[in-house]
């Protein structure tokens, strides 16, 4: 796992249990952005999720630091029920007054590099279909619809597929 990573004044590392609160405004912060209509109430307790995550064995949760505050997240993990070598891509989110200064970029390098020295042939994620911003970047760094998860008819999600055996570079 990764436990520090310099990329010029940027540190990415694993997140701590007592970041939880930070990574819980930023998370909250990120989706008010990008839902314009406001946020949808599914009655998930955001905190305990986040704790849950940043405690989990079987998956990891990387931070961008930046001037000493978290700007970036990204939560992954590995699923039962799929291939061992998939991983999840479960959250992903960079501080919206951060958008477009490479952030996500250098996160989403990372992911890619911790994902690779797990192991990994496949990464998975869902994204919102009104979130064309995330679709965006998602394609820039070469995910792809999935062919074995077509969108069901209603279903807000799309779900995307990044192969790691690869180039790993970005369009």
């Amino acid at each position: 796992m990764i436990s520090e990573r310099v990329t010029g004044s940027r540190v990415i590392r694993t997140v701590v249990r007592a970041e939880a609160e930070t990574v819980v405004a930023l998370h909250a912060r990120a989706r008010a952005a990008y839902y314009p209509d406001g946020v949808p109430d599914d009655g998930t307790d955001w905190a305990a999720a986040w704790r849950g995550a940043i405690e989990r064995t079987d998956g990891q949760v990387l931070c961008v630091v930046e001037d000493g505050r978290i700007v970036g997240l990204a939560s992954f993990r590995t699923v039962r029920g799929v291939p061992a070598d998939t991983v999840d891509l479960l959250q992903f989110h960079v501080d919206p007054g951060r958008w477009r200064s490479g952030i996500g970029s250098d996160l989403h390098t990372a992911c890619r590099e911790q994902w690779r020295a797990d192991g990994r042939r496949t990464a998975v994620l869902r994204v919102h279909t009104d979130n064309l911003r995330a679709q965006a970047f998602y394609a820039r760094h070469c995910w792809v619809p999935d062919p074995d998860r077509p969108r069901a008819e209603g279903d807000h999600h799309l779900d995307l597929r990044l192969d790691l055996t690869g180039d790993p570079g970005t369009r």
